[in-house]
C-alpha cells in the first residue's frame, strides 16, 4: 500500500514472541536454526508462528549479515512508563536486524541543542529516530534534516518533514468519549496534552467530536503537559469548582493517573463517585488502584515500525525521494478496566 492512510500489516515478530511468551531474540534464533533453544521452546515458536500464519521478514533477516547499521534514538520524554514501552519497542526490533543503537537524551524534557544534534547525526548514524514530542519540533527536525540521514518520527504528524508513525489520536480520543457518554456521563472533563503537540490537538477535536453528538453535556477543560505534574494540577482545578464532572478523560496515562491520586486525597471513590480515563496504555494504567480504562496506542510496534522504516530508507540505496516520509497508521483500541463506571445518579 502507499505509504499514506492506515498501515496493514500481518503479525510481527513481536506478535510471535508474545503469543510464545519469549524474547524477540528467541524467536529469531528459532527462525534462523541457530542452537541455544531449548526443544520444548523451539516448538513453542513453531507452534504460535503457525497460529500467526507470520512470514519472517526476509530483508530484515538478510540485514543481520549486511554492513552494520547504527540508528540514533533522540528522546525527551519525561514519561518513564512511556519510553519504558518505547524503548523495548526499539531494542526488539533493532535486534532482529543486527542493528547499533545509540541514544542522545534531552536534559530536562527539552530536546538536545542543534550543535549536539549535527553532532549526533554525523557520527556516523545510518539513520534517526525521534520518540515524542521531538518529532513536532521544527528545530530539531531542521537540524537533522540537514544531515541527509533517514527520520522517523514516532507519534508526530509531520510527514512533509520524516516519516511519521502513529495511531489515529483524533478517532481514539473520540472512541474513549462515546463510551463515557455511554456510560451515562453528562459532565464531563477533558485534561488537554502538551500545547506543542499536535497529538494534543488531535485527541481533544476527538473528544468534542463525540460531546457534539449528545445533548445536555457540560463540560470542563484543564491544561496539562503530559506531566504526572500537570495532572495533580489539572485535577484540583476541574474538581474543586462548582458541579465536578462526574468523568475525566485525560490525554495520557500519567496525567490520569494524578487525577486518580487527587480523588483519593479528596475521598472520592473512583469509579462510584469519579470515573476516570487515561491514554497510551502504559504500565502506569495498571500499577495504581483501580488500573485505568485507557485508549491502548501499540507503543512497542510503534516504535519497532520506526526502526523498521528507517532502517530500510538506510540500506534502499537511490531509492526516490518521493517515496519517502509520510504517515504510517497503526490500529488502537479501547481497554476497560476498572476505573469506570456509571455516574452514582444513573443507577438503580
Amino acid at each position: 500500500m502507499g505509504r499514506s492512510g492506515r498501515l496493514e500489516r500481518g503479525a510481527t515478530i513481536i506478535d510471535v514472541a508474545r503469543r510464545a511468551n519469549v524474547s524477540a531474540m528467541t524467536v529469531s534464533r528459532v527462525i534462523n536454526g541457530r542452537s541455544g533453544v531449548r526443544p520444548e521452546t523451539r516448538t513453542a515458536v513453531e507452534e504460535a508462528i503457525r497460529a500467526l500464519s507470520y512470514t519472517p521478514n526476509a530483508a530484515a533477516r538478510s540485514l543481520v549479515t549486511s554492513a552494520e547499521l547504527r540508528i540514533g534514538v533522540v528522546y525527551s520524554n519525561p514519561s518513564a512508563a512511556f519510553m519504558s514501552e518505547f524503548l523495548t519497542g526499539v531494542f526488539e526490533e533493532a535486534s532482529i536486524r543486527g542493528a547499533r543503537l545509540v541514544l542522545l537524551k534531552g536534559e530536562d524534557g527539552h530536546p538536545p541543542d542543534d550543535g549536539a544534534l549535527a553532532a549526533f547525526a554525523e557520527s556516523g548514524l545510518s539513520g534517526i529516530i525521534l520518540a515524542p514530542p521531538l518529532g513536532e519540533s521544527r528545530t530539531v527536525l531542521a537540524a537533522l534534516r540537514a544531515t541527509g540521514r533517514p527520520i522517523a518520527a514516532v507519534g508526530a504528524y509531520q510527514p512533509g518533514e520524516a516519516t511519521c508513525v502513529r495511531i489515529d489520536d483524533r478517532a481514539a480520543a473520540y472512541e474513549m468519549t462515546r463510551h463515557l457518554l455511554d456510560l451515562g456521563h453528562r459532565r464531563l472533563g477533558f485534561v488537554i496534552g502538551n500545547p506543542d503537540q499536535a497529538a494534543s490537538a488531535e485527541r481533544m477535536a476527538g473528544f468534542y467530536a463525540a460531546v457534539r453528538e449528545a445533548d445536555g453535556v457540560e463540560v470542563k477543560v484543564a491544561q496539562g503537559d503530559f506531566s504526572y505534574a500537570s495532572g495533580l494540577a489539572a485535577g484540583e482545578q476541574l474538581l474543586n469548582g462548582p458541579a465536578p464532572p462526574t468523568a475525566i478523560f485525560a490525554s495520557n496515562d500519567d496525567m490520569a493517573a494524578a487525577i486518580v491520586s487527587v480523588a483519593h486525597r479528596q475521598q472520592l471513590d473512583v469509579p462510584r463517585e469519579l470515573t476516570v480515563a487515561g491514554f497510551d496504555d502504559t504500565t502506569a494504567a495498571v500499577t495504581l488502584w483501580p488500573p485505568l480504562t485507557t485508549v491502548h496506542q501499540p507503543l512497542r510496534r510503534l516504535a519497532a515500525e520506526a526502526l523498521a522504516a528507517v532502517a530500510t530508507e538506510a540500506t534502499a540505496r537511490g531509492r526516490a525521494a518521493a517515496d519517502r516520509g509520510g504517515d504510517r497508521v497503526l490500529e488502537h483500541s479501547i481497554v476497560k478496566r476498572n476505573s469506570t463506571a456509571a455516574p452514582a445518579n444513573s443507577r438503580d
